[in-house]
């Protein structure tokens, strides 16, 4: 016993000193860049005049050696510029390291009405200047209007600007494409918002509560004029995100306990529960169908936030081009790991190299300078997608790719995916409870996480009220390729469902190469792609409909995009639950118009049905790479 403890803590102190020693090199190497931008580049602070008078904030960095002229490489933001001060500098100005040693003039700016920039902010702000002529403005203009005056004003600029930024400045970056500055020749939204009631806080009229929550606190609190810091936020109650919004209840006890009616955009969101006109004029993809400048579009398969947002983002704007100036990479990460970490890994998913460096390297940084210095082709394909599963990347002349078999998998007996739908078949049913819901993660978190995107998903599989379907072990390597539609018959006992679908791999319990017990991985069922509908959505998010109780309704939607390979000795697996709890709001499954209304006597038990026959075949249809 003595020898074990001996050993253990031996094992103990060599991992504590690894630890440290991790975090020293990291420290120093943060430290490193920010001493090299403090030596090479000189900051100002400039407040730039929009067309209506309104001063946006801007810092400028602006590099010291003057033997030669530098593109400008903009980025704008709603979560502010800081450190504010002409002698503060910022400890990163690029995407990467590599960008400022490189050379470019970097710009940062809050947007209107955030932060120390004069206006109204406005979330999603309806980009419909030029329909109001005349000194309107939107976030096109501001963008417009910014660029304008940085090549007229910014010494020793060759008239070339660049634009990036992720999630929302994402989003302020796919804007600027709109009727966009001819010296804007490139720009990579990435992860980037697109439309709100798919992405970030819906998912198909379904409610992300803790995502919304958290952020809107501190984010949608009203400014009493400019202002350099953050607001104060909640103090955080507990750091189990389930229990807290069980116990919370209804969301309309949010403004009752926590928001007390003073978070405007969310007294917005809860007054309009469908795609309405409200939602639709915040759709930006309407208005990407005439995008000049270069493009990049960038996501991650495991972004929790905006995977919806890259994927609609290049499709809209690839569709709507004639010219072949917009592409996508999509790789293994989650939101934003691209610029600030590995992306090696996505928790007991494992990657085997770091693809975020290779993207910087390979890809981001020749974007650019392509674009904006020297010309030289960066050679990229329209599509650069990272295959989980045999973990490599691949390219593609477009995305979905034209080649490759459509399957068709239906779902059948004893929990079987088959080829063919069954001759007679019949109905696995469950009990959806309101009271105790599925979880969207087996570990404790606040809701708003990471890892769950690639989480084992036995904990879920293993319950009553998760239905679970699977193929034989496969012979061969298997590639899914592209958007999973799924076409469901269902029926419930009350008015109102949601339907969460998941695709996992199963993994073998035994090593390929030896007949080994796998004991890491053996049996691990990794979650690969996961959706969800509001049923009332099914025909249409802007009408809603309730359930006839008990009659058997086809509900059709799809599973975001995938490139993963199901590979031979694992299963494809199909889970069907209708919660997801509490990254997705519980459904009160009784029918009421406005769930944000809903009161506690309406959270009620409900008997579901997925119907698997040949009158009501429900299945899951995807593109095979051959």
């Amino acid at each position: 016993m003595k020898k074990i403890s001996l050993l253990w803590l031996i094992g103990l102190v060599v991992w504590t000193s690894i630890s440290s020693s991790v975090y020293a090199d990291d420290k120093k190497a943060e430290q490193a860049r920010a001493d090299y931008i403090r030596s090479h580049y000189a900051k100002y602070e400039y407040q730039i005049p929009m067309r209506d008078g309104t001063k946006l904030f801007t810092s400028v960095y602006v590099p010291y050696d003057k033997s030669q002229k530098y593109p400008i490489l903009m980025q704008r933001t709603p979560y502010r510029v800081a450190p504010y001060g002409a002698s503060d500098y910022k400890k990163a100005l690029g995407p990467s390291e590599i960008f400022e040693k490189e050379g470019f003039i970097f710009v940062f700016q809050d947007v209107r009405g955030k932060f120390m920039s004069e206006g109204e902010y406005v979330n999603m702000r309806p980009q419909d200047a030029y329909k109001r002529g005349n000194k309107a403005t939107d976030d096109a203009t501001d963008t417009y209007d910014t660029v304008d005056w940085l090549v007229k004003n910014l010494p020793n600029n060759n008239g070339n600007v660049g634009m990036w930024g992720v999630s929302y400045p994402g989003y302020y970056t796919s804007v600027s494409a709109i009727n966009s500055h001819k010296a804007l020749k490139a720009i990579s939204p990435q992860a980037p918002i697109a439309d709100w009631f798919f992405d970030d806080f819906h998912r198909n009229g379904a409610f992300v509560t803790p995502m919304a929550f958290l952020f809107f606190d501190s984010f949608d609190k009203p400014r009493d004029g400019l202002h350099y810091a953050w607001p104060e936020k909640m103090k955080e109650q507990t750091p189990d995100g389930y229990d807290f919004f069980l116990k919370l209840g209804p969301l309309s006890n949010v403004n009752k306990h926590y928001f007390k009616g003073e978070r405007p955009f969310w007294n917005e969101v809860i007054q309009h529960p469908n795609y309405d006109e409200y939602w639709q004029a915040r759709d930006v993809l309407q208005h990407l169908n005439k995008v000049k400048p270069a493009t990049l579009v960038v996501g991650g398969w495991y972004d929790t936030e905006d995977l919806y947002g890259p994927l609609a983002t290049y499709q809209t704007m690839s569709k709507a081009n004639s010219q072949d100036n917009v592409k996508l990479i999509m790789g293994p990460w989650f939101h934003g790991q691209w610029n600030r970490g590995k992306g090696d890994s996505m928790g007991e998913a494992q990657f085997g190299f770091d693809t975020s460096e290779w993207f910087q390297q390979q890809v981001l940084l020749p974007f650019f300078k392509q674009h904006l210095k020297d010309g030289k082709s960066a050679g990229l394909a329209r599509a650069t997608m990272f295959e989980t599963g045999a973990n490599r990347w691949r390219e593609f002349a477009q995305w979905p790719p034209k080649e490759g078999k459509d399957t068709t998998l239906y779902f059948g007996a004893d929990q079987r995916l088959l080829t063919q739908p069954e001759s007679k078949g019949g109905y696995a049913d469950y009990i959806s409870d309101p009271k105790k819901p599925v979880p969207h993660s087996a570990k404790v978190s606040r809701g708003w996480d990471r890892p769950y995107m690639a989480e084992d998903q036995r904990f879920a599989a293993r319950r009553t009220d998760v239905l679970v379907f699977e193929t034989e072990v496969a012979e061969q390597d298997m590639t899914l390729a592209g958007p999973l539609d799924l076409n469901l018959w269902v029926s419930t006992s009350q008015g109102d469902a949601d339907f969460v679908v998941k695709l996992v791999d199963v993994f073998p319990g035994k090593l390929a190469d030896d007949d080994k017990v796998d004991s890491a991985t053996g049996n691990r069922h990794e979650l690969v792609r996961w959706g969800v509908i509001r049923g009332r959505f099914r025909d249409s998010m802007s009408e809603p409909k309730p359930f006839e109780s008990g009659k058997p309704t086809q509900v059709a939607f799809k599973l975001e995009d995938v490139l993963h390979t199901i590979k031979r000795g694992h299963k494809l697996q199909i889970q069907v639950q209708s919660s997801m709890f509490p990254f997705i709001d519980m459904n009160p499954q009784k029918y009421v118009e406005n769930i944000f209304d809903a009161t506690e006597a309406d959270f009620v038990k409900a008997e579901h049905k997925l119907y698997h026959s040949a009158e009501y075949p429900s299945s899951i249809r995807f593109k095979v790479l051959n």
